[in-house]
């Protein structure tokens, strides 16, 4: 067992290298296939076994997962297979269409498997040092999939992407340089002054100052990546000009795994001061997050630059959630980072469908795609009011959820900006929706569904979006329950 984490790491690694030499396509759908159903296999069998039976390390504890690491790697396994699994429909589709040549098919599976093995590293390892490395990693491998169209548009998301996520990573890698001198007198010099888990446990001898310093660095720069206002520029326009598949795992887990690095931080600076310092931080930066996304929600205009503010109003309730800090509190933040992680590779999956059958992303040039695809434009729709907050979708129960604890632990002032906020966004999101979906399609419209597979890949995860707004199952409550006790002094 002490050596799977180190496999699971060389799987995709070893996918990629597989897809570049795959002859055919039909050898490349099986190659990713295979790879990314093992790899997600043996991710959550590791997961399952750190939620039963505590903290798995490897590799001279190289690797070191608890259950916060466990959690977000299994989202990352999950939402990684299933945009996988969509890729074979949506990019037979670009083929067929000339969107893309054949040819560069195997390129797109190499830097597909790459990008998850970054955001496979950055939760698994013990050291900050290497975490902010993977981290840096996920964005180089994943712009490459941003700009994979080759068209300017693409290129310039895929550019602005890099400089404004490297410039914010160095603010991240000047907040670990602080750490690290602020640990140097007690730990000492080595891995262990990099190590989370040995700078938690001695978080009450580090100088406070070095570390209130140490936490605005960080946050400043993961929250860069995680795509906190007003660091957020660069999301909208990467997520809606890479590929359907890719803006699904840029959205539902890259976001997370940069989160993952500020919560890090997190833990060490709040064990460390005992005055709120950081909650305080991250949930003004929350708060301001879901406001400075409503007006863009409102007035959108492209549909996955729709579904791109959506995600940054969504990682601002879950780091407000965290900045409220009690059980209550943190318990519906790690639901929503679950439900967001579903709902949101969902209704990518959906409008990719829909916004490649209309052969556009504007939402004034889309009409009735409930009519023309009766699957993927109904999944659209109904995933519009599930990501909006509608009861008895996910998204409701832990939005409740955190309303409820923030009034319960009497911080009106920001639980109420919130209430509001969210409730404004509804209507934005249903309203883009219906212009979408309802009405009668153009007559040059075809009706029908591009690729059968993909419609069922957009139908498929409906499911739990239902299942886990009227009912959390008992093991789920227990991981997320053990998740929450990570910042709450347990294990």
């Amino acid at each position: 067992m002490r050596e799977m984490p180190l496999v699971l790491l060389a799987l995709p690694v070893l996918t990629a290298l597989l897809s570049v030499g795959a002859k055919n396509k039909k050898t490349l759908t099986q190659i990713s296939l295979a790879g990314g159903g093992i790899t997600a296999g043996l991710a959550l069998w590791i997961a399952y076994t750190v939620f039963h039976f505590g903290p798995v390390s490897a590799g001279g504890r190289f690797i070191y997962i608890d259950s916060l690491s466990a959690f977000v790697m299994s989202l990352v396994a999950v939402v990684g297979l299933t945009a996988a699994l969509y890729s074979v429909g949506y990019m037979g589709v670009e083929i067929a269409e000339n969107a893309i040549p054949e040819s560069r098919l195997k390129w797109f599976y190499f830097w597909f498997n790459i990008f998850l093995f970054t955001m496979f590293l950055v939760v698994m390892v013990a050291n900050l040092g290497v975490m902010w490395v993977g981290i840096e990693a996920t964005t180089l491998a994943s712009a490459l999939l941003v700009g994979f169209y080759d068209k300017k548009s693409a290129l310039e998301a895929a550019w602005k992407y890099i400089i404004l996520c490297t410039v914010g990573i160095i603010f991240a890698l000047f907040g670990t340089i602080i750490l690290y001198n602020a640990a140097l007198p007690v730990i000492g010099e080595g891995s262990r002054s990099l190590d989370w888990f040995y700078l938690q446990e001695a978080a009450r001898q580090l100088d406070p100052k070095l570390v209130k310093l140490a936490f605005i660095f960080v946050l400043v720069g993961y929250g860069t990546k995680v795509g906190l206002a007003p660091m957020h520029t660069w999301l909208p326009d990467a997520h809606s000009q890479a590929p359907s598949p890719v803006s699904a795992m840029l959205s539902g887990v890259l976001l997370n795994c940069a989160l993952y690095g500020i919560l890090r931080f997190h833990q060490i600076t709040s064990h460390s001061l005992a005055s709120g310092y950081s909650t305080r931080l991250l949930l003004i930066f929350g708060v301001l997050s879901i406001a400075v996304a409503l007006p863009f929600i409102i007035i959108q205009h492209d549909l996955k630059r729709l579904l791109a503010y959506s995600s940054i109003e969504h990682m601002g309730i879950i780091v407000a959630a965290v900045g409220l800090g009690n059980r209550l509190a943190l318990y519906g933040a790690f639901l929503h980072m679950l439900n967001h992680a579903l709902a949101k590779p969902f209704l990518f999956f959906s409008a990719g469908n829909v916004t490649q059958h209309f052969h556009t992303k504007k939402i004034h040039k889309i009409k009735g795609a409930v009519l023309a695809m009766p699957i993927s434009g109904t999944m659209l729709l109904l995933g519009a009011f599930a990501i909006a907050g509608a009861p008895p979708f996910n998204i409701f129960l832990s939005e409740f959820t955190i309303i409820s604890a923030g009034f319960a632990s009497g911080q009106y002032l920001p639980t109420s900006l919130m209430l509001v906020f969210i409730t404004l966004i509804f209507p934005g999101m249903v309203y883009a929706a219906t212009r979408v979906g309802l009405g009668v399609p153009p007559a040059r419209i075809e009706k029908g569904e591009p690729s059968k597979w993909s419609a069922t890949m957009a139908l498929i995860p409906i499911i739990p979006l239902f299942v886990l707004g009227i009912y959390i199952p008992k093991s789920l409550d227990q991981v997320l329950q053990q998740v929450v006790s990570i910042f709450l002094g347990g294990n």
